[in-house]
């Protein structure tokens, strides 16, 4: 992982003021991570001598389709993030080494449905459960970057069947995952030594 071009899809872990697209829910700065090179991802750009083409990240949504006030297929969630951004060609206007998906923390916190792991015909109410909706997201990725590209970020602290579900999804797509463990947090969140620990863990994986 050296000099490349980074796309981020997250929610608040990976926000900060000014650094997501105009209109996004951001969370941080908060508490000690005071400033933009405190997050897991200005680091790791900086580390690895890469760079930031898009953070597309919103705090506060889900994967799936199902978010706190309901359906979000058409506001906030991935699915609708990713779509928009593939119908507008971004892919094929920007050159993108590694695609960071740091994502399904909502969806586990407020107790979507997990659902099934399914592959493929995927209905409207499949993608309102959580592993139906990340396995259709990475699918839908795939269309777009090649499957090395793809690096998901499974955070700590979520129910154990979004956890072992998504690594078998990731796996069936054979993309890279990373399995956190032991981030420091405050009210859910990483601190500064949480954003360090998740920099780490993701670069030595």
């Amino acid at each position: 992982m050296k000099n490349e071009k980074i796309v981020i899809f997250g929610d608040s872990y990976s926000t900060f003021e000014g650094y997501v697209p105009e209109g996004y829910a951001w969370y941080y700065p908060k508490a000690d991570v005071t400033d933009v090179s405190r997050t897991w991802w200005d680091m790791l750009a900086n580390e690895t001598e890469s760079e930031i083409v898009l953070n597309d990240s919103w705090s506060g949504s889900t994967l799936c389709n199902m978010g706190y006030e309901g359906d979000c297929s058409k506001t906030n969630s991935f699915i609708c993030r990713l779509t928009k951004l593939i119908d507008e060609g971004f892919f094929r206007k920007n050159k993108v080494d590694r695609v960071f998906v740091f994502g399904a923390t909502n969806d586990s916190y407020i107790e979507v449905p997990a659902g099934e792991l399914i592959f493929d015909h995927w209905t409207e109410d499949d993608l309102k459960m959580i592993l139906p909706g990340v396995s259709y997201f990475i699918k839908k990725l795939l269309e777009a970057v090649p499957e090395e590209s793809v690096h998901f970020i499974v955070n700590t602290d979520l129910r154990e069947e979004v956890s072992k579900g998504i690594s078998k999804i990731c796996d069936h797509y054979h993309v890279k995952y990373t399995v956190l463990s032991d981030i420091e947090k405050v009210q859910g969140h990483p601190t500064y030594q949480g954003m360090i620990s998740i920099k780490n863990q993701v670069i030595s994986n």
